[in-house]
């Protein structure tokens, strides 16, 4: 009996645009992912992260502008700052120039957790990287200097 050796596939170069991309799109998702989970906190959720976060770098919105932002319907976005408002994070006013709308701003309260969240992220990522090589710190912050260039394109 012979016994037929099949070809293996070659491995794909790592460095060509589309092996690249998948490879840095699963990399930046997973942590992504992982740092809104791991480091949000017990204080407020992932999502309310975002909304504290977009208030807090953008100014007031309606709850309108901050559905289209974060991509959910609007009775989401509603639940959203409800409890927000309730843990008083963020403040309900009536619209400066449409009486009819209701425009949700950020809070001291809510940027104080706001930044504690942030500094829990980043601490959670810190502990991570502090676990590398040197080598492979040095190779992190490049890769982190030309993520930024590309996405500011």
């Amino acid at each position: 009996m012979t016994t037929t050796k099949t070809a293996q596939p070659e491995t794909a170069d790592p460095t060509t645009p589309d092996t690249l991309a998948i490879d840095l799109r699963t990399a930046v998702m997973r942590t992504s992912r992982r740092l809104r989970v791991e480091a949000t906190g017990d204080v407020i959720t992932p999502g309310q992260y975002t909304v504290l976060a977009q208030l807090n770098d953008l100014g007031p919105r309606t709850l309108r502008e901050l559905a289209d932002r974060e991509h959910v319907q609007a009775p989401s976005m509603t639940r959203i700052v409800n409890a927000l408002v309730d843990q008083g994070f963020v403040s309900r006013s009536a619209h400066p120039d449409d009486g009819r709308q209701i425009q949700v701003d950020i809070t001291e309260a809510g940027r104080t957790v706001l930044e504690e969240a942030r500094n829990q992220r980043t601490a959670w990522l810190a502990q991570r990287v502090a676990g590398l090589s040197e080598e492979d710190r040095s190779i992190l912050s490049r890769a982190a200097h030309i993520m930024q260039e590309m996405s500011g394109k």
